[in-house]
């Protein structure tokens, strides 16, 4: 008789992907501890502070004794100020009961696609995608179904392109708007279209409020339709260490939804729910000063990478990202990522983490000080004209041979 392996991995762990940016991330850190410094525009991390009023709170919180579990789905206070967020920005009305505050917004995306999905369902996912949906899909059981956008267009839906990608088996249309990694807005009209299949919408609008040239954000939770809106504190508010973030969820999913935090993270930090409520009522100021300086470094870093040779159609419209065409440099964007962490020290992140559609592109993270830009720029100069000249050579070998 066979011993059984005590080494066994459930099936499901080899249906994830590592997140390259994390990778890339972690080398860096590696480089950083023997002494290499290194430019980080690879990660969506703000150099920003939070706001003085979400720090106060957490200090205020912990002298106070909020160190207990809260509600599972969240203090009353906080579900009630988030509400009150939705109506003065979107002038939408919001039950608190609807709304599931969760340790990060990803876990609110994993408790929404643990719901609705069964082995072999399939959600719609338009592509570049940011790399943990597909991950968190595959996890539940799920197929991903990826529609291409373009940069041209801006990488805007196309609903046609939807219609041939909703099957028997799709059970949600995943849209995030503002888009990472695209920096794209979704209009209201293409959020309306993506309603008429009667699918539940899941939309992840973390990077709200992050947007420039006085483009509005259209949320889902303006439509009549099943949606689960997802949002949180970490990029709007610098606040990623935190982890704090929520779900507007439609009523018939609060009770299986509340059912699930209670049993898998059964509540976020208490201390830290009070950092969230004192960021909603006091952060709009550090929130505006924030865009501002956004919109600024966005301007600086697109037209230096478009000096460098890169190719961007279009200046991204909102969170703070740029997906630039690197082909001219080299085809393999993990290659290309790793060759300028090693020799230019600029960290990066390859395209293909964000799916095929993405491939031969690199995306840059100007939520840094404008001195990193520019010094990201210094660096990359010399390494990729030499990787130009070294692409050219290889075309013109091939041309010849």
């Amino acid at each position: 008789m066979a011993t059984p392996s005590r080494r066994h991995l459930a099936d499901r762990t080899s249906e994830l992907r590592p997140f390259l940016a994390m990778e890339v991330m972690e080398r860096a850190f590696r480089m950083e501890d023997a002494g290499i410094d290194v430019v980080h525009l690879e990660i969506g991390e703000p150099a920003e502070s939070p706001p003085r009023a979400a720090s106060d709170a957490v200090a205020r919180a912990l002298a106070e004794g909020e160190t207990a579990y809260s509600d599972s789905r969240g203090l009353r206070s906080l579900r009630e100020a988030i509400a009150a967020d939705y109506d003065g920005r979107f002038g939408v009305r919001v039950d608190p009961e609807r709304i599931i505050v969760t340790s990060g917004t990803s876990p609110a995306l994993l408790l929404a696609f643990s719901l609705l999905i069964d082995p072999g369902d399939e959600v719609v996912v338009p592509a570049p995608v940011y790399p943990c949906y597909p991950n968190f899909i595959r996890f539940c059981g799920g197929v991903p179904v990826f529609v291409p956008t373009e940069a041209e267009n801006g990488f805007a839906i196309d609903l046609d392109r939807i219609a041939e990608a909703v099957s028997p088996r799709t059970r949600a249309i995943l849209v995030n708007s503002p888009c990472n990694p695209t920096g794209a807005i979704q209009t209201r009209a293409t959020l309306e279209g993506l309603a008429h299949w009667g699918l539940p919408i899941l939309s992840d609008e973390i990077y709200d409020g992050l947007t420039y040239d006085d483009r509005k954000v259209a949320s889902a939770s303006e439509l009549e339709a099943d949606t689960f809106v997802f949002d949180g504190f970490s990029k709007r508010y610098a606040m990623t260490g935190f982890r704090l973030g929520w779900a507007v969820v439609p009523d018939w999913a609060t009770r299986p939804l509340q059912t699930m935090q209670q049993n898998f993270f059964i509540s976020a930090n208490r201390f830290v729910q009070h950092a969230g409520i004192a960021a909603l009522k006091e952060g709009g100021p550090d929130v505006e000063r924030m865009r501002l300086g956004y919109q600024r470094k966005r301007d600086l870093l697109v037209g230096g990478l478009r000096r460098l040779g890169f190719g961007v159609p279009r200046v991204p419209d909102g969170a703070f990202y740029v997906l630039a065409d690197a082909r001219s440099f080299g085809a393999d964007s993990r290659d290309l990522a790793e060759v300028l962490l090693e020799r230019a020290r600029v960290g990066t992140t390859p395209g293909i983490d964000f799916g095929p559609e993405a491939e031969g592109m690199l995306r840059f993270c100007y939520a840094v000080e404008e001195e990193a830009i520019e010094e990201a720029l210094s660096r990359l100069e010399p390494v990729l004209n030499e990787l130009r000249a070294d692409t050219q050579r290889k075309s013109e070998r091939e041309e010849e041979g």
